[in-house]
């Protein structure tokens, strides 16, 4: 891994180099060609509610023991805090505030050398007059104490500047502590070479949003007795050379930054052997889902297997894709997974993860939307309470998260914890009466959320029962287990579902809103023992066709034709209990029976609408 993340940095171009390394700054101090102080401007785009300033590829940097080496209170150069640079804020007055001001000063004098303009930048910053006015505009513009802040003279950065890059090589070859020959070289883990290692790594940005910490975490560190070896101090444990850690910390802040999403309390970074398009990106289709463009991520999928099977993208058969899932915790990034494969596979596999989880949409007209990988994750948890922090509501599908996500990258089989959780959330959902409302029309706040969680969890529940069974060599389930009903289906757990969603069904036509109906009151025993429920319930319909056959004939007819199939498809007898699969079973059926339902009432009511206006 090390060893792909510096090749690219290495590839892309990314600033590497050990003391230098790309930082938002937000504030500029600005002088004219004389020196003088003129004002303090905000950069980026003010507008924005955070708006992290302008961003510098290349700004002087130290690392945590260059900071504290020899007890000296060190700041960075040129780009700093604004506590730092012009004593601003509630810190101003701490030693250790003051100490970093007057080495950032003495670091502007030494660097005069090359750039003589910061040493009179340093002359303003000594005198407690220029610096009140500093801090009087800083104030003004409702700075923070945190913010980054540098120097603009005229219309120029001298961070920008090729000037100073050399100085600040020398001068940290200058602190650094020697080593004491060649007996402290060691073996690099990501390149290789005989080298000395880095004491300590660079930390890695982004993961404050996901366990890490907002000033950065270590990817490697050995700060405890426990997780050292043979003697090794700091992270010699795993040695990688100061040039190679600055690689591999420009590579991962560039992934984090630019091509990672967030997943259930994870990031995960992904990138390729050899570039894609952003279009033509299967991992960019898995996390958004079905969107807005023309055609649909399983389209994509598909379109794009197909072009590079034919050779028309022959650039892409040999490529090759890599994603890494990181989190934070307690200043160190956690390595969650990694996978890589062949670019081809994961396009297939892809594909094949679109056409497990489609599902028929409630009017049974169409599929319903294709959901993100994100989305698919978080269907196994309960709605997010409010004011609830996201951390928190996402805490208990660590395991979920990974076999989902696991599952729709390498075609394996769904976690079945995945499935117990989902089979919980729609029997709540469906005795909570919910659906039921949203079906006869009544309106309710959140109703296409809630659809939209339905759809998620069946076309999860029909991916677990489709991919078992063709990944350990059972029944072709993609022959049964359709996106739409299956009247056909040989489980009877499934056809226990239909029944139940035509005795629901004729109840509603018979009596108008009951209040608690059949599906509130009985969907939870039936889905576990449907022999003790679904007999009894299908007597007791004998009185709602009554009833049917004096208001609709036809109508009480058709009921009685679908009770009867389902009966005669149950010839072995309504089962006694259903396991956890089963009970998903008895969900899908249930599902698909109702969209199968409302199609065939949309389709009589299109076809008498046509000959009405025929």
């Amino acid at each position: 891994m090390l060893e792909l993340l510096v090749k690219y940095a290495r590839e892309h171009g990314l600033v590497a180099e050990p003391g230098f390394t790309g930082k938002d700054i937000r504030w500029a101090i600005v002088f004219d060609d004389e020196g003088r102080f003129l004002d303090v401007v905000e950069m980026g785009d003010p507008d924005l509610k955070r708006n992290p300033g302008r961003r510098f590829e290349k700004c002087p940097d130290l690392s945590q023991p260059e900071m504290v080496r020899g007890g000296v209170k060190r700041s960075h150069f040129l780009a700093e805090t604004a506590d730092v640079v012009a004593l601003y804020g509630k810190s101003a007055d701490t030693p250790k505030t003051q100490a970093k001001h007057e080495f950032f000063i003495t670091l502007l004098r030494e660097a005069g050398m090359v750039i003589p303009e910061l040493a009179g930048i340093a002359a303003v910053l000594s005198d407690d007059s220029s610096l009140e006015a500093i801090r009087e505009r800083l104030n003004d513009a409702k700075a923070r104490e945190t913010d980054k802040v540098t120097f603009r003279i005229a219309d120029a950065f001298p961070l920008e500047s090729n000037a100073w890059h050399d100085w600040w090589r020398d001068f940290r070859k200058s602190s650094a502590v020697k080593g004491e020959g060649d007996e402290n070289l060691m073996r690099c883990f990501a390149t290789g070479e005989l080298v000395e290692p880095a004491k300590t790594h660079p930390k890695i940005r982004g993961l404050a949003n996901v366990g890490g910490n907002t000033q950065g975490d270590a990817l490697i560190g050995f700060d405890k007795e426990s997780f050292r070896s043979y003697g090794l101090e700091q992270s010699a444990n795993a040695a990688v050379s100061e040039d190679a850690a600055s690689a591999y910390r420009a590579a991962l802040n560039h992934l984090v930054e630019n091509y990672s999403q967030r997943l259930a309390g994870a990031k995960v970074v992904h990138w390729y052997k050899k570039k894609v398009a952003k279009e033509d990106d299967p991992l960019a289709w898995l996390e958004e889902g079905q969107g807005q463009q023309e055609l649909n991520a399983q389209e994509q999928a598909k379109r794009m297997l197909d072009s590079i099977r034919t050779r028309q993208k022959i650039d892409l058969q040999e490529n090759y894709f890599y994603a890494l899932t990181l989190s934070g915790a307690s200043g160190r990034v956690m390595v969650r997974d990694w996978m890589e494969g062949r670019f081809e596979n994961l396009v297939e596999n892809i594909a094949g993860w679109f056409d497990d989880i489609s599902i028929t949409n409630l009017s049974g007209l169409g599929l319903a939307r294709a959901p993100g990988i994100e989305r698919i994750i978080t269907c196994t948890l309960p709605s997010r309470k409010p004011n609830q922090q996201y951390g928190d509501w996402i805490r208990p599908i660590g395991a979920e998260r990974a076999g989902l996500w696991i599952a729709a990258i390498m075609n394996q089989i769904i976690p079945q914890s995945a499935l117990s959780r989902v089979v919980l959330l729609n029997r709540n959902f469906l005795i909570s009466g919910v659906l039921e409302e949203i079906l006869t029309g009544k309106e309710q706040r959140d109703s296409a959320i809630m659809l939209s969680l339905l759809y998620t969890r069946m076309g999860l529940i029909r991916a677990y029962h489709s991919r078992k069974e063709r990944l350990t060599g059972g029944i072709a389930m993609a022959e049964v287990l359709r996106p739409e009903l299956n009247e056909g289906h040989p489980n009877p757990a499934y056809q226990c579902g239909r029944l139940m969603a035509i005795l629901a069904s004729l109840q509603r036509s018979a009596l108008g809103n009951v209040g608690a109906g059949v599906v509130q009151r009985y969907y939870a025993a039936a889905s576990a023992t449907p022999s003790l429920v679904l007999g009894r319930l299908t007597r007791t319909s004998q009185f709602h066709l009554n009833k049917l056959e004096q208001l609709e004939p036809g109508l009480a007819h058709w009921y009685e034709e679908r009770l009867s199939d389902i009966w005669s498809k149950l010839g072995g007898g309504i089962p006694r209990s259903l396991n956890l699969e089963g009970q998903s079973l008895f969900a899908l059926g249930y599902y698909q029976q109702i969209a199968d339902m409302r199609k065939k009432k949309i389709e009589i009511a299109d076809s008498e609408k046509e000959v009405n206006n025929g």
